[in-house]
């Protein structure tokens, strides 16, 4: 039995799938869902000037939490017709490697399964298993549902 589920979620339309998927799995066996949302930060050492990069870092942290508060809205129109009363969320916002983070946290938050989107690309990218997922599908200590 499931009792925390990962939910990580770059707010494309595979992590709301993911999420509709993940609520279903946390009624029926009363799990917890933790949403993850993480920021890549690597790229903003190559931004010379530091005004600039806390600027832009503001910015991504800002994104994240409006994706954040956007995704749980979009679940919950989609999905929630009262079955969300009975769930418990925790909501995680964090900066590195994601897939580095997902892993992390895997561990940290004593986590049973993993339910993620296939891949937030679009285009002819959309039918391949994006970097992270991939990652997280090959180095997961614990089951991990890819939704497309």
């Amino acid at each position: 039995m499931h009792k925390k589920i990962l939910l990580p979620t770059d707010g494309s339309e595979n992590a709301i799938k993911a999420g509709e998927h993940a609520i279903s799995l946390a009624d029926m066996s009363g799990a917890e869902i933790i949403i993850l949302n993480v920021i890549d930060t690597s790229y903003l050492d190559a931004i010379p000037q530091p005004e600039v990069r806390e600027d832009v870092d503001e910015e991504l942290r800002n994104d994240m939490k409006n994706a954040v508060k956007k995704f749980e809205e979009t679940i919950e129109e989609n999905q929630c017709s009262g079955t969300c009363k009975n769930i418990n969320f925790k909501v995680l916002l964090k900066e590195g490697n994601p897939a580095d983070v997902i892993l992390k946290t895997i561990d940290d938050e004593g986590i049973d399964q993993v339910i993620m989107g296939k891949s937030g690309k679009q285009g002819l990218e959309k039918f391949l298993l994006g970097r992270t997922t991939d990652k997280i599908v090959k180095e997961s200590k614990v089951p991990v549902n890819v939704i497309s």
